[in-house]
């Protein structure tokens, strides 16, 4: 049973809420029982309220806003491998980690594929795993060199999303919210979701909603 906030596990776990640590050891932490059931690996290092560790240190230990029974460590190595999907969501620098944990989601349900450029948030951060939702562990996470059809979504000023042609593969573009795409972005063509009321979507709406077309024309 660990009892001392100095146990070499339990600062192993605050180490892993950085994410220059989880680069660097190759490692990443699931906080609860659903996100730790839903890991298709073997966790390197398993820590159970009250069963191997004391319940105040797990909570110390962790990011959830309600202490959880379970925090597992995990490889990134043992995430999914970077296998081809037919539609893929490449995000261009979208630093908000609950977006591209809800990315990762959204994917998942439509059987696409993830790219991250650089300056994306880290998929494996506390807040983006928690927002997944255990679709980490499903969803590829390929290099950001778009393949197929490479359609950017912008807020205004495109050919409207429905009358665009996603038969196919299909690489949809989305960037951050303040910023956008940047002009010299490469893409096949500029498309839009037409808005009758706010100025903009969420990045994650605007994702479910291209994907969600792109799977009503390839039904």
């Amino acid at each position: 049973m660990i009892v001392s906030r100095d146990n070499e596990k339990l600062k192993l776990v605050r180490k892993l809420h950085e994410r220059r640590w989880r680069e660097k050891l190759g490692l990443f932490v699931c906080e609860g029982e659903d996100l730790v059931e839903a890991a298709a690996a073997e966790p390197v290092e398993l820590l159970v309220a009250g069963e191997n560790v004391e319940p105040s240190l797990l909570a110390e230990v962790s990011t959830a806003a309600h202490p959880p029974r379970l925090i597992a460590v995990f490889r990134r190595d043992d995430l999914p491998a970077a296998d081809p999907r037919p539609a893929v969501l490449a995000l261009w620098r979208v630093a908000d980690p609950g977006n591209v944990g809800t990315l990762l989601r959204t994917a998942d349900a439509f059987g696409a594929a993830v790219a991250l450029s650089p300056g994306c948030a880290d998929p494996t951060g506390p807040k983006a795993l928690r927002a997944s939702a255990g679709s980490i562990w499903r969803v590829p996470l390929v290099p950001f060199a778009p393949a197929g059809r490479r359609v950017a979504l912008l807020a205004h000023g495109a050919v409207p999303l429905g009358e665009t042609d996603l038969r196919g593969e299909t690489t949809f573009l989305l960037g951050a919210e303040r910023d956008g795409l940047p002009a010299d972005l490469a893409r096949d063509l500029d498309a839009t979701i037409p808005l009758t009321g706010a100025e903009s979507l969420n990045v994650a709406a605007a994702g479910a909603i291209a994907l969600y077309e792109w799977r009503r024309q390839n039904a």
